[in-house]
């Protein structure tokens, strides 16, 4: 791997995920070696229970790694203060939902915390930067309802909308598609798939729609507690990574479709 690709924002080595207590370090996953990349989306997938979430939090410093390496922008992100991180990554987490009672321009507007002044006031650059987001993610018709008259969909493509407000070059989503239906699951991918190639930003989401992910995704992480595997799709479904995912009695991968098929 090319430490000096400029185009390589986060750089994962050898890294180790899980949580460590006074007495105890419970190990998830390790092995986990990755790239983002500007402009590119990047799914995480595997089994439930995997370290999907925590490999997330991890790579956004909101927990500590246990072992190995991440680079952001070839420093450490350990080296980075909490301001300079909200400036490089902004993340969705499931359990992070805003305050219903606010306008969808009000979410947005939270994006731009790390750049306003002690008492929160927007300057004209922030309010463009808003304007400019609400287009990009049309939201137009929608910018003055309260987030408690949305649907599931039009909630989750605010908050993606205000981590585009952040404007960093990273952004970090846990499982974005949770309690969609199966449009609006495509919908939301497409969405973000436009937005990394709009904007050059690097989208890093956790999904269960592995074959969403295989259509849509330009790097898949398939994660493991031993060791991951990365790649784009296409390598990964021509060495046979699929195939494992899912115990075999039940559930089969077929390569051909990029397509898993229940056994009858």
């Amino acid at each position: 791997m090319n430490y000096l690709n400029p185009n390589i924002v986060i750089h994962a080595k050898s890294l180790e995920v899980g949580y460590a207590s006074r007495n105890q370090t419970y190990t998830i996953a390790k092995n986990i070696n990755f790239q983002l990349c500007s402009g590119e989306l990047t799914a995480i997938v595997g089994a439930n229970g995997i370290g999907k979430s925590t490999l997330l939090r991890t790579l956004a410093k909101v927990q500590p790694k246990l072992s190995g390496e991440i680079l952001l922008k070839n420093k450490p992100i350990s080296s980075y203060t909490e301001i300079q991180l909200a400036k490089e990554i902004s993340i969705v987490l499931t359990e992070h939902i805003p305050a219903k009672n606010l306008s969808v321009l009000e979410v947005i507007a939270l994006g731009r915390q790390p750049y306003t002044n002690w008492i929160g006031i927007l300057s004209q650059t922030d309010q463009e930067k808003v304007k400019e987001v609400v287009s990009l993610v049309g939201l137009e018709h929608l910018k003055h309802k309260k987030c408690f008259e949305l649907s599931d969909g039009q909630l989750q493509r605010v908050m993606i909308a205000r981590a585009l407000a952040q404007d960093t070059s990273i952004i970090i989503l846990d499982e974005p598609t949770t309690h969609l239906d199966i449009y609006h699951k495509a919908y939301i991918l497409k969405l973000l798939k436009t937005i990394a190639q709009k904007t050059r930003k690097a989208i890093l989401f956790s999904t269960h729609e592995i074959e969403l992910a295989i259509q849509l995704c330009d790097k898949m992480l398939i994660l493991d507690t031993q060791k991951s595997t990365f790649g784009e799709p296409c390598q990964l479904i021509e060495r046979g990574s699929f195939q494992n995912l899912f115990p075999e009695d039940l559930i089969s991968f077929d390569a051909t479709t990029g397509s898993f098929k229940v056994k009858k």
